[in-house]
């Protein structure tokens, strides 16, 4: 195992996670990597580690460059297990000192036991030769104690969770891979797990968007040297609620009445020229319906109803959504019912509870929507999407 020299003396010793398929709960299809930073100076300083099992990659890259004992400083941005649950063990290989911030200190000791640590402060600049380092907070991007570190000469970023992409390549860098599958990742990894702590996100872009960002050298994924401004951008409009005008139709069938809804809606609104994607739950992971909200200005949220609920994977979906609340999405809600209703109420609890708006009533069918039933799913339709060109 080698590593690899993003800069004049500082090198990626991370690990690649080629068959990592889960992550919090949602479909990681292209595996992921988890990126830790090697800066030699008059202190070498070690930032981040990475998740046990892969802890032998790790060290075989830092043996590749230095004898480990030769690691001075260990720098923790995050506490969370993809990243530090693999310290102790490295601190007791390097006996280096770690540095994290107030809230770092407190949960690496709760989460892994004793370590030799100190607190960093926001702002706080340390020398370690050539070199300085600032440490800049950034509390709930995505954990309270997560911050940056910032190598003033170089222009690096090492920016721990926010710009990462769950995303294992042999590649290290944005201009090695294809710009919009690489996009369609990042979009993928703020919509799961970034979403929810968009003002805490532009509050951490205020402290950063002065500094000159030659590279930002993520936790996970490539290594973003070429399209910096576009990423940066990209997140900034993420964190602002923009969206496209462009609507989202999920929901999920027992026998077929409330697909013949979704997709007679679904022409109702591309009969308006506003473009529509439609994803049936049994057969889309979560991962994917939340990087299409990220997206679309209005949630059409669908269900047949099951023991005077929701079907499971629409259960499952909107209080998923609720958990990561979208700001700015309005919503809709339809569904067919047998003998009872009820699905469609609970739907709209859901949603209301994760923030969307819902301005739209909720279309109920009985049974299988004959003509007059599609007629009204697809006037429904054409209605949603007039009003968000308006």
């Amino acid at each position: 195992m080698q590593a690899v020299e993003i800069a004049d003396g500082i090198y990626w010793v991370g690990a690649l996670d080629w068959n990592g398929r889960n992550f919090h709960g949602f479909a990681t299809l292209r595996g992921t990597s988890y990126n830790a930073y090697l800066i030699l100076d008059e202190k070498n300083v070690l930032i981040d580690g990475v998740k046990t099992p892969f802890l032998g990659e790790m060290m075989a890259r830092v043996r590749s460059v230095i004898d480990p004992k030769e690691i001075d400083l260990i720098v923790s941005n995050h506490a969370e297990g993809d990243h530090a649950s693999g310290l102790p063990m490295i601190q007791h290989l390097t006996g280096a000192e770690i540095l994290t911030s107030k809230k770092g200190v407190e949960a690496l000791r709760a989460n892994y036991g004793e370590m030799r640590m100190r607190e960093v402060k926001d702002g706080e600049e340390l020398s370690i030769g050539k070199r300085t380092l600032r440490f800049i907070e950034t509390p709930m991007v995505h954990w309270p104690e997560s911050m940056f570190t910032y190598a003033k000469e170089d222009n690096i970023l090492f920016s721990m969770d926010a710009f990462g992409q769950h995303y294992c390549s042999s590649q290290r860098f944005d201009d090695q891979v294809d710009f919009g599958v690489l996009m369609e990742e990042a979009a993928t990894y703020y919509a799961n797990i970034v979403m929810p702590f968009g003002n805490q996100v532009r509050k951490a872009y205020e402290k950063v968007k002065d500094l000159p960002l030659k590279m930002l050298a993520t936790s996970h994924g490539l290594i973003w040297r070429t399209h910096v401004k576009e990423i940066v951008e990209a997140y900034v409009e993420w964190a602002e609620g923009v969206t496209d005008e462009r609507v989202l139709v999920i929901y999920d069938t027992m026998w077929g009445s409330t697909e013949k809804m979704a997709e007679a809606i679904a022409e109702g609104v591309s009969s308006q020229d506003v473009p529509v994607v439609v994803m049936r739950l049994t057969d889309t992971d979560r991962s994917m319906v939340m990087r299409e909200v990220l997206r679309c200005k209005v949630i059409v949220v669908g269900s047949c109803t099951m023991n005077n609920g929701m079907f499971p994977t629409v259960a499952d979906i909107t209080t998923y959504i609720k958990g990561l609340r979208p700001k700015g999405r309005k919503g809709a809600v339809f569904g067919s019912y047998g003998w009872g209703g009820g699905a469609t109420k609970a739907i709209r609890e859901n949603l209301t509870a994760g923030g969307i708006e819902l301005p739209y009533p909720d279309l109920e069918m009985k049974f299988a929507p004959m003509k007059e039933g599609i007629e009204k799913c697809i006037a429904y339709g054409a209605d949603i999407a007039k009003s968000i060109k308006n």
